[in-house]
């Protein structure tokens, strides 16, 4: 009788070992999700490793102002060290 009782708790010690992982994993892929500020919602997924975003202003959280040629080119070129080359 004491050995199905220790196996008892021993099984609801691992179930709930299990479910307070499995919220942790969520909360890790949830705040990994919503801490990409300068991603659109397209952009910067969690399988991303290096959280690179497509170039352009479509690909921005936040694109309030007009792009103009040299602005599209210098985004594009990143991480390059040279800037443009149209001025």
């Amino acid at each position: 009788k004491e050995f199905i009782m220790s196996l008892i708790k021993t099984a609801a010690l691992a179930a709930l070992g299990y479910v307070g992982y499995r919220a942790y994993k969520q909360s890790q892929t949830t705040s990994s999700n919503s801490s990409n500020a300068a991603f659109a919602n397209d952009q910067g997924d969690a399988s991303n490793f290096s959280q690179v975003r497509d170039a352009g202003p479509d690909a921005m959280a936040d694109s309030h102002r007009k792009w103009s040629k040299v602005d599209q080119a210098s985004d594009e070129s990143f991480p390059a060290s040279d800037p443009p080359a149209n001025y």
